[in-house]
């Protein structure tokens, strides 16, 4: 029995993605994306491997995939691995190559989803049909799921798994799902291999200005629009107070004695300043965040509407809900109102556990050179919904990238791509973690 992934894995890790890529799964909210093609996709490669996978839907199309690999260690709890199917729109006139292509060039695959997150799905793919072949059964059980609707609200997708099926999930208390384990490189020589252990709470949010409608050539001063342009100003010129999760301070300790920098966390500004390129890893996470997105308001150029709208993406960290709900009625004011439109818990995960450990070894196995650090993702995936499972999340979608090679702009970026040696290396990581986890 080999201890590595046999060449067959490596091709087909790319045959996958690209074939994934193909499959136009965009999701442009509102219930508007079918899942279901990728979705049988994903589960004829699983039966191929002797799996037995499973297909739920709450909505039709809106398609999940969930199959169970037993472990060799019945009293050790089991581990969720899980990738979305459903990527976000393209405009493929603004792309250098048609963003449902998965085309192949120069080494490189290309296409709608290569970084978020077919190439996460294919890596796990191909590494259970590699285990199939080679007779590997992993230590713990192993729960795959593929789902829906990530891109949106995760209502059709893993929402609706964690809510309607927590018995897939049986005895998983951890998993592994995108945007961790990728090469960071600080512009100095150093590879940092970030490992997302927590992520900011998402809170999406409506703002309703109502005033006194009227004609355009009077005086109004109880205009909506005034007062919803107000109350989004104060929004966006907010400087939010400094708040370090556990997370973050284990992160930004690290980076400090990498760096061998001195300055303590009491002065956390300061010290990303002396970070350089790699406070971008950090300074997302270190405060809220609310950014006015969207604005909705009239419907003819001399009428005063009486009523506008305003959305805004609010992020909060583990522990400061309060405070973000407390400011945002003062920035709000007593002439506008908020709502959530969509809300979910910001994640904590531990760095010191035995699953971290594993994690952080795989990749020094394949990436010596690298240096692995904690960090908290700015955003939000599945494993938000899964927490309700009582499942702990990490971030752990491992790629050796290309100096230069912005992985992280392209998330939702133009050109979105990911190379083929990338993608082996994820393959060999993730091999290896899983076997062990």
């Amino acid at each position: 029995m080999a201890d590595q992934p046999e060449r067959q894995a490596l091709d087909e890790v790319v045959e996958f993605t690209s074939d994934l890529i193909r499959i136009d799964t965009t999701n442009r909210g509102g219930g508007d994306c079918q899942e279901r093609p990728a979705a049988e996709y994903a589960a004829a490669r699983l039966a191929e491997a002797g799996l037995e996978p499973t297909l739920l839907e709450r909505t039709k199309g809106r398609t999940n995939v969930v199959a169970r690999i037993e472990g060799t260690d019945p009293s050790a709890d089991a581990l969720l691995v899980h990738g979305h199917l459903d990527v976000v729109p393209a405009e493929a006139r603004d792309w250098s190559v048609h963003p449902f292509s998965g085309e192949i060039r120069d080494g490189v695959v290309w296409g709608r989803g290569a970084v978020d997150m077919k190439n996460m799905d294919a890596m796990i793919l191909a590494v259970v049909r590699d285990w199939a072949r080679q007779g590997v059964r992993p230590r713990r059980d192993l729960v795959v799921a593929f789902t829906a609707d990530e891109e949106a609200s995760a209502e059709d997708g893993s929402g609706f798994l964690a809510d309607e099926h927590p018995g897939l999930f049986e005895g998983c208390t951890e998993g592994i799902s995108e945007s961790g384990a990728f090469t960071f490189h600080d512009g100095s020589g150093r590879q940092l291999y970030p490992i997302a252990a927590g992520e900011r709470g998402t809170a999406w949010l409506k703002l309703t200005a109502r005033g006194r409608a009227g004609h355009g050539s009077k005086v109004n001063r109880e205009n909506a629009v005034t007062r919803l342009a107000a109350a989004i100003t104060r929004i966006g010129e907010h400087d939010w107070p400094l708040r370090l999760t556990p997370t973050v301070r284990a992160a930004l300790t690290e980076l400090a004695a990498l760096y061998g920098i001195e300055t303590g966390l009491a002065d956390a500004d300061a010290l990303l300043d002396k970070l350089g390129p790699a406070a971008a890893l950090v300074e997302a996470t270190v405060r809220n965040s609310a950014n006015p997105t969207m604005l909705d308001a009239g419907y003819k150029i001399n009428v005063v509407p009486g009523e506008a709208v305003a959305y805004v993406d609010g992020r909060y960290l583990a522990g400061a809900e309060d405070e973000f709900r407390t400011t945002l009625d003062r920035l709000t004011g007593p002439d506008v109102e908020w709502e959530f439109q969509h809300r979910e818990v910001a994640l904590q995960a531990p760095v010191d556990s035995a699953t971290y450990a594993r994690m952080r070894a795989a990749v020094e196995e394949f990436a010596p050179e690298g240096h692995v650090v904690p960090y908290c993702m700015s955003g939000g995936t599945d494993a938000k919904q899964f927490s309700r499972l009582g499942i702990t999340g990490y971030g752990f979608a491992p790629l050796r990238l290309p100096e230069g090679f912005d992985y992280q702009a392209l998330f939702h970026g133009v050109d979105e791509r990911v190379p083929v040696e990338a993608l082996h290396f994820g393959v060999r990581v993730l091999d290896r973690f899983l076997r062990t986890a």
